[in-house]
């Protein structure tokens, strides 16, 4: 084997593949990178228990094909060190070398006989936009669980309605239920001009998964969506990805989500997540950060902290369906909610203290939706 290419193409090809990579693993194969120049393209494979990752390279000038497995975190510190500009790879006996403007690597070359085959991608169910679908990941990933001990509570749920063309991502660790819709369109079996609403789906993925794939897809383009009864697969330009599914399943969020008669709060969002970091400055631990709204001044007061570390700040707001409504929050948690949002302002649907809080965007409501539960207002 034998290419040359630029090193930023293969530091970036490298790198992508390096993420499925596990730390630490019994079986040192699964360290390695797998590098194919037989299709007359340079290929970057990697795999472990969980994932997998391929991307084609077609800027590499392929000067004499054949396969190598090498360490693959190894070679993307070197990859990050060589000099700038053009990028010669070559295996020579049992090693496998890169040089590039006077520096020059050598790695030993891992058993291909030992390498697992990489799975194949898995029925293609429909495509969506690159840029929404990172957007939306990103939307709903802050909700979902850290608990190894309850696996499916730290996934993402993966909906696919064909007859409405809408996919919807959702996620809970049981103290808040984040939830995003967007659009898609079925691709699987022959769908016709309209997509093809015989396709649908309800699948769990690994949040920490999904959201590394969804950011490293790019910001363009559209993005297959592949499932089976096991696994998802992402496929975009050149890339591609498999992960296993989580098994069980979320908890249906309709029921939560429909609120009887809430007073409805509507607040400027970049001034709340300011007043919201502000305050929690004296918020310890667990401590809530409390917002009263009032109908009479159209303003909400947040207040945080206990005795005499204590912070406030009024912010104008409008209060519809009550005259006062005080809830309060776990600051943390309000913050991620608050940011997961990018519309100017925001709606706050309030039950009162100790119950369902909703927060969506004022524009577009039913588009992503984030439900917290209050605590009790402390006593200030």
């Amino acid at each position: 084997m034998e290419f040359r290419i630029e090193r930023s193409a293969l530091t970036e090809a490298v790198a992508w593949a390096a993420r499925v990579l596990p730390v630490r693993s019994p079986v040192p194969v699964l360290g390695g990178l797998l590098l194919d120049t037989e299709g007359g393209r340079l290929r970057v494979s990697g795999l472990d228990y969980e994932a997998s990752a391929r991307i084609d390279v077609e800027a590499a000038e392929i000067l004499r094909p054949g396969k190598v497995l090498v360490m693959g975190r190894r070679l993307l510190d070197i990859c990050k060190v060589l000099p700038d500009g053009p990028v010669e790879c070559a295996v020579e006996g049992s090693r496998f070398t890169v040089s590039g403007d006077g520096a020059r690597f050598g790695l030993s070359v891992l058993p291909l006989a030992d390498y697992p085959a990489l799975p194949s991608l898995p029925q293609v169910r429909g495509a969506v936009d690159a840029a929404e679908f990172a957007a939306a990941v990103a939307d709903v990933a802050v909700a979902a669980g850290r608990d190894d001990t309850l696996p499916a509570l730290t996934g993402i749920r993966l909906g696919l309605d064909g007859e409405t063309g809408t996919m919807t991502l959702a996620a809970t660790d049981r103290y808040r239920f984040a939830v995003r819709t967007l659009p898609w369109k079925a691709t699987a079996g022959d769908p016709g001009p309209e997509g093809n609403a015989d396709v649908s789906a309800d699948v769990i993925v690994s949040a920490r998964r999904l959201t590394e794939i969804a950011r490293s897809l790019g910001r363009s383009g559209l993005v297959s969506v592949a499932l089976d009864a096991g696994s998802a697969g992402f496929e975009h330009a050149g890339m591609r990805t498999t992960v296993r599914l989580l098994e069980g399943r979320l908890p249906r969020h309709d029921k939560l989500f429909a609120l009887e008669s809430p007073a409805v709060a509507v607040v400027d969002r970049a001034r709340l997540v300011e007043a919201v970091k502000r305050v929690s400055v004296v918020a310890d631990g667990d401590s809530p950060v409390q917002m009263s709204f009032s109908a009479a001044d159209n303003s909400v007061l947040l207040q945080a902290g206990y005795e005499d570390d204590v912070a406030s700040q009024r912010l104008p707001a409008t209060l519809e369906g009550a005259r006062e409504m005080t809830v309060a929050f776990n600051p943390g948690y309000l913050a991620d909610a608050l940011a997961s949002f990018d519309e100017p302002a925001l709606r706050l649907l309030l039950m009162g203290a100790g119950q369902r809080a909703m927060i969506t965007g004022e524009s577009e409501p039913d588009t992503h939706r984030h439900l917290l539960m209050s605590v009790k207002p402390p006593l200030m």
